[in-house]
């Protein structure tokens, strides 16, 4: 039988055509070989962001993650609270220490009915109005 390669003596490229005798010839290169030369056009049309820096990270030194906890998963977490000594009960009247839980913020979603005295560094408005509308007082540290 006839080699494959003595059938084609006197041809210029064997019937490939003229660059696909090369690996990934055809198709300019494999992957994205290219995107910054012959493949430009299609990077402006399909991926204009895929080049260069977007946006930033702000430092992790900088970012501050507040601790925030709602009135009423204050007063859902009562019993438990007291089981681990950030609440205690004295005359019908609850006080909670959130800072020693380590809570930073109270926040006032949730309806309360029970009156607490919450210690706690800082209280968004609702929380400090739901909080005196059910008896309770805020302590700021």
């Amino acid at each position: 039988m006839v080699s494959r390669t003595s059938k084609f003596r006197g041809s210029r490229t064997h019937g490939r055509g003229k660059k696909a005798g090369r690996g990934a010839g055809l198709r300019g290169g494999r992957g994205n070989a290219g995107l910054h030369k012959h493949k430009w056009i299609s990077v402006v049309k399909y991926c204009p962001d895929y080049f260069g820096h977007h946006g930033f990270k702000r430092p992790q030194s900088v970012v501050c993650h507040k601790v925030t906890m709602n009135l009423s998963e204050v007063e859902q977490a009562l019993p438990s609270m007291a089981k681990d000594g950030f609440a205690a009960q004295k005359d019908g009247k609850w006080s909670v220490d959130l800072t020693k839980m380590g809570v930073d913020k109270l926040l006032g979603s949730g309806r309360i009915s029970t009156a607490i005295s919450v210690k706690v560094a800082e209280a968004s408005a609702t929380a400090l109005e739901k909080l005196k509308s059910a008896g309770g007082t805020l302590v700021k540290e």
